[in-house]
């Protein structure tokens, strides 16, 4: 069987699994009722946050790129964020407008490939890295005070990995055991990626005041995004404080990375229900939230969608820009 059978499969077996559970566990017509009467207010709060966030992660990567030596304006980074997340309702995952970004700052900047990939690929790196600081408070948040069963140990695991992680890909002194790795990283499909993010991080090592503040940018701009979780909560009815969000974000964002899946259907609605029914949130209640989640991301695509088709009625994308 080909890579591409065995993702299809992969991914219909996921999906199917997934969807399993939530009609195992919800009423369709009571959560039908729920999302019916659901409050427009706290979902446009919710769709505001996450189009807010755009403009400071297109900032923080036109900083990036301006380190690497390519240079551009804030509103087509801004565009490319948009087109992003639009590509990523088709392709697996939220990896897909990754590499959707890629090939648009390959195309437009000339003979910067490695440069699109590197930063971008930090961007996820350091999106990832702020996500589970976001889970070590979560977890400190939690302990004590919700009763979430392995929920809590798969986070603190998540951290632990991830503290060992950044300090292999940081330290000079771990190079020769990396290399050894190789064979096993080539074999998984995974090497190049995970060359060009640990090249654009040394790369930064001269300018660390610049990688600092980035993180710093990227965990505040993760903790707001949480809040837009809560806001599609509140529109349902949910009637929990931010708090126990600040729990279920991280492992969301982790879950939403998940490669079997298209935009995390029927993955995230699953994990919602898992999770807020540990809270003693309804099933009807726990999908609704995560439904209305997943139309904030759509919506969050729609402005993507239509530069799109208005560049394809103009005859095309922009010109390359000269380095």
């Amino acid at each position: 069987m080909s890579r591409r059978a065995l993702r299809v499969a992969a991914t219909l077996v996921v999906t199917g699994l997934c969807t399993a559970y939530i009609v195992w566990k919800i009423d369709l017509g009571r959560t039908a009722h729920v999302l019916a009467h659901a409050a427009p207010g706290w979902w446009l709060a919710s769709v505001a946050i996450m189009v807010g966030s755009v403009w400071p992660m297109a900032w923080r990567w036109q900083r990036l790129l301006a380190a690497r030596g390519v240079h551009d304006s804030l509103s087509w980074l801004v565009r490319a964020y948009f087109v992003g997340y639009a590509a990523g309702q088709v392709l697996p995952t939220s990896l897909g407008g990754d590499a959707s970004r890629i090939y648009e700052t390959s195309r437009r900047h000339e003979g910067a490939g490695g440069a699109a990939a590197g930063t971008v690929l930090l961007e996820r790196a350091l999106g990832g890295t702020a996500t589970l600081v976001l889970a070590a408070v979560g977890f400190a948040l939690a302990v004590g005070n919700y009763d979430l069963g392995g929920y809590l140990w798969v986070e603190l695991a998540f951290v632990v990995v991830a503290v060992l992680t950044g300090l292999t890909l940081f330290s000079t002194r771990l190079q020769p055991l990396l290399q050894l790795l190789r064979p096993l990283l080539r074999a998984l499909r995974v090497e190049r990626p995970l060359r060009e993010v640990y090249i654009a991080l040394h790369s930064f090592r001269a300018n660390a005041r610049l990688l600092v503040a980035m993180f710093a940018l990227t965990l505040v701009v993760q903790a707001v995004r949480v809040l837009a979780i809560w806001c599609a909560g509140k529109a349902v009815g949910v009637e929990l404080s931010p708090r126990p969000y600040y729990v279920m974000g991280p492992l969301l964002f982790l879950v939403m990375l998940v490669p079997f899946t298209v935009n995390g259907l029927a993955v995230r609605e699953s994990f919602f229900v898992s999770f807020l029914g540990t809270l003693g949130i309804s099933a009807d209640h726990a999908f609704a939230t995560g439904f209305l989640f997943f139309v904030v991301t759509v919506a969050l695509a729609l402005p993507g969608a239509a530069i799109v088709a208005w560049e394809a009625l103009r005859g095309g994308a922009r010109a390359p820009v000269p380095r």
